[in-house]
């Protein structure tokens, strides 16, 4: 096993890789309290505001596009600068300002613009955050500290819908005053990212132990975000990414497609009558609560097992289409898978990445998996809104079938990864 980095290195953390996990962890707490907290109620909002099943279908396809989907490019304008802390602290301030503004606005196109903004945050940010902790895994466990980071990720994605039930419950109808209140775990993001990247400024040394820089030479140390001039060598060298990452990758693009967004869950249930108004926060707590404590689930069963557990991920997506029916318990039930599955997603099937792709070249990837995600999420918001309008029956449909085909697809791929 790789020794542990010293803490005493510079260009090295002063910060332990579990401590640096935990801490990043934070993070993305707070950060899930804004984002998922305006995810929860964005639904019935735009359903306030006039808006019909396909268009939540489509601005909740179109936002989980812009979040995943542009990470390719921000992949690899990260691997090619390698500014990692940059494009992270730009992507979550784009987020903690844009959520409570989409309050502000009692028109349609505006509240979509600054939705889409918010996602466009986690499209800049996602491919560096991948990759700063990918570095402290490799000496923690790949599986275990994407599902440890997942579970506190999610712990705040349940912290922010409850409170904004809080505040519906509180106030009825409104949402300017529920939107509002996400600025405060905002500001705690940006603070805590400050503390993190003074302390951890270079987290690749987390697998370069052996770096022989001191403490007193933090100008002359190349940092992610200032690097050194690179040669005329590094300048043109793009990442390489294997073929069976691209196997893989179109695996994932078919399971996304089988995926309900939970603006659209969450349209059926208020406008059938099955839930309150504040009602709504509380399920999508529940669905976050399954998906980080998922996350932490199988993070540890992949490292023991290997990939080959991540085939239950399709049969829990076809089984969550229960969550399209007239009984309430069956959406709290077809929820709360759908939570298993985006925790697994979310979490424990970005390890597959890191054992086929080498660190210089995981920005990409990330990116790339994030790209069909995304292409996959706007396919089933568009193609699930315009089914929802059509028949309830032809919605559960398209999601078992998209899933049937995405167990063959990802049995195919992940047979050929070696068990970590």
């Amino acid at each position: 096993m790789t020794a542990p980095v010293n803490p005493g290195v510079a260009g090295g953390p002063r910060m332990r890789p579990w401590h640096f996990i935990v801490s990043f962890g934070l993070v993305s707490l707070f950060a899930d309290m804004v984002y998922e907290g305006a995810r929860s109620i964005i639904g019935p909002y735009l359903a306030t505001l006039g808006a019909s099943a396909v268009i939540v279908g489509v601005a909740a396809g179109a936002g989980e596009f812009i979040g995943y989907g542009l990470r390719v490019v921000s992949g690899y304008l990260v691997t090619r600068t390698r500014h990692y802390w940059a494009w992270t602290i730009t992507g979550y301030a784009l987020t903690v300002i844009s959520v409570p503004l989409i309050g502000l606005t009692h028109l349609l196109g505006p509240a979509l613009l600054l939705y889409g903004t918010e996602r466009l945050g986690k499209a800049v940010r996602s491919p560096a955050k991948d990759t700063l902790l990918s570095h402290a895994s490799t000496l923690t466990g790949r599986g275990t500290a994407f599902g440890v980071h997942q579970a506190m990720d999610q712990f705040g994605a349940m912290l922010g819908p409850l409170l904004l039930a809080a505040v519906l419950a509180w106030h009825t109808g409104d949402y300017r005053l529920a939107f509002g209140v996400l600025i405060v775990p905002g500001v705690i993001v940006m603070v805590l990212l400050w503390w993190l990247r003074r302390r951890v400024p270079d987290p690749a040394a987390y697998e370069t132990p052996g770096s022989d820089l001191t403490p007193n030479q933090p100008d002359t140390a190349p940092s992610p975000d200032f690097p050194s001039e690179p040669t005329h060598h590094q300048s043109r060298r793009r990442p390489s990414l294997p073929p069976l990452l691209w196997q893989y990758v179109a695996a994932v693009a078919v399971l996304s497609c089988g995926i309900s967004s939970f603006p659209l869950l969450a349209f059926h249930a208020q406008t059938q009558g099955l839930l309150t108004e504040s009602q709504i926060p509380v399920l999508f707590a529940l669905a976050m609560l399954v998906d980080g404590l998922s996350g932490l689930v199988m993070g540890r069963v992949y490292d023991r097992h290997g990939p080959k557990v991540l085939l239950l991920v399709p049969i829990a997506a076809a089984a969550a289409a229960v969550a399209f029916t007239h009984h309430a318990l069956l959406i709290w039930i077809g929820v709360a898978i759908w939570g298993i599955v985006n925790g697994i997603l979310d979490s424990t099937i970005k390890a597959v990445v890191t054992q086929l792709v080498p660190s210089d070249a995981r920005a990409a990837a990330f990116g790339w998996l994030a790209l069909v995600r995304g292409l996959g999420l706007l396919v089933a918001g568009t193609i699930l809104g315009v089914a929802y309008d059509r028949s309830l029956t032809l919605a559960i449909e398209v999601i078992i079938a998209a899933n049937l085909l995405a167990l063959v697809a990802l049995w195919s791929v992940l047979r050929r990864v070696e068990q970590p």
